[in-house]
């Protein structure tokens, strides 16, 4: 396909412009997508305001994003999975497949990783990409494309359960809210997890959490979170815990109300990258701290979770943009994030 594509390219901290660039052309094992909907992920809303994640900087012009699905528009002559017409989710991480990570299946730790929106790659807030075609799944009849898009947070979520070896019987306590404590919560629900405890501040993202997954919800700020999580656990504490606020407070919480023997699974990140905690306590309690970047070996698993009707992937979402209103979009997922939880992106 030739032509021209619209693009919204950050141009500057917090300003981000339209302009066209070539639509491009899919190499032998690619495919070219049409996308359609790109979900506003919390990094690119840090890189929008900040200019950078750690090492990872900005340099404009840059295009973010990277939660995309789109429908499949044409076919490098080597791909036999895919064919025109298929609509896909877009996992954004192409791999050497070749490292140690890589070759005993942790392909998410490949240090030469390709990933949309990590600098120096750009991201897919355009309206066409060019992509792996083992990256790219495809969706049933019964889900669509914005669903294909929220499958890449939805896949952070599935990480994180698996990670913390979710399973019926289990009391899981999540702490924060947000989309990745969103899709976290639903992931444990998909997985048998019955009682599912959430923690926040912003009291719409607590319903919301009510809504789609969670047994009871705790807010942080009206109520003490260790005293509430005992109590509800008649003294026992949380068999799980999925850390997803990224501060030292909920997780200090956390090893306080963590049940003995239990695991804490890390997924936000702290803005200072560091905090102190209690680890005599966590010691004594010998609990078990697992870790989570992003996912593999996800995507299927959450696709298939999501079309059988056990994770209601739409459910998250809270605003939709078009591409033409992207300013818009970012500015507001910034400033209103007591309202807004996830913003998606209709390209």
């Amino acid at each position: 396909m030739e032509g021209r594509m619209k693009v919204a390219i950050m141009t500057d901290i917090g300003k981000v412009e339209l302009t066209e660039r070539e639509i491009p052309r899919p190499k032998k094992n690619e495919v070219l997508v049409k996308v359609e909907y790109v979900g506003v992920c919390g990094s690119d809303l840090h890189y929008y305001e900040a200019g950078a994640i750690g090492a990872n900087v900005v340099e404009p012009p840059f295009v973010l994003g990277h939660e995309a699905g789109g429908t499949v528009v044409e076919v490098g002559e080597e791909v036999k999975n895919l064919k025109v017409g298929d609509r896909v989710a877009l996992e954004p991480g192409k791999t050497c497949g070749k490292c140690e990570f890589c070759k005993t299946g942790r392909y998410n730790l490949c240090p030469d990783v390709i990933f949309f929106a990590t600098p120096p790659v750009d991201g897919v807030f355009q309206e066409y990409v060019a992509h792996e075609a083992g990256l790219c799944f495809k969706i049933p009849e019964n889900m669509d494309t914005m669903e294909a898009a929220l499958i890449e947070p939805l896949a952070v979520g599935f990480h994180a359960a698996r990670q913390g070896n979710a399973q019926a019987g289990m009391t899981a306590v999540v702490t924060g809210a947000g989309c990745i404590g969103l899709v976290s919560m639903m992931a444990l629900k998909a997985m048998g997890v019955s009682r599912i405890i959430a923690v926040d501040v912003m009291p719409k993202r607590l319903d919301k959490a009510l809504e789609l997954a969670a047994t009871d919800v705790i807010n942080g700020r009206e109520q003490d979170t260790v005293e509430e999580v005992l109590r509800l656990t008649d003294g026992m504490g949380a068999d799980l815990v999925i850390e997803t606020a990224g501060t030292e407070i909920t997780t200090r919480q956390a090893i306080q109300f963590a049940k003995k023997g239990s695991t804490i699974v890390l997924v936000g990140y702290s803005a200072s990258g560091e905090m102190t905690l209690p680890i005599s306590l966590a010691l004594d309690k010998e609990l078990t701290f697992k870790t989570v970047f992003r996912y593999r070996h996800i995507y299927p698993m959450a696709i298939e979770a999501v079309a059988a009707g056990r994770v209601n992937l739409k459910g998250i979402v809270t605003n939709i943009f078009s591409l033409d209103e992207i300013q818009e979009g970012l500015d507001q997922s910034v400033k209103n994030k007591a309202d807004i939880v996830k913003s998606v992106i209709r390209i």
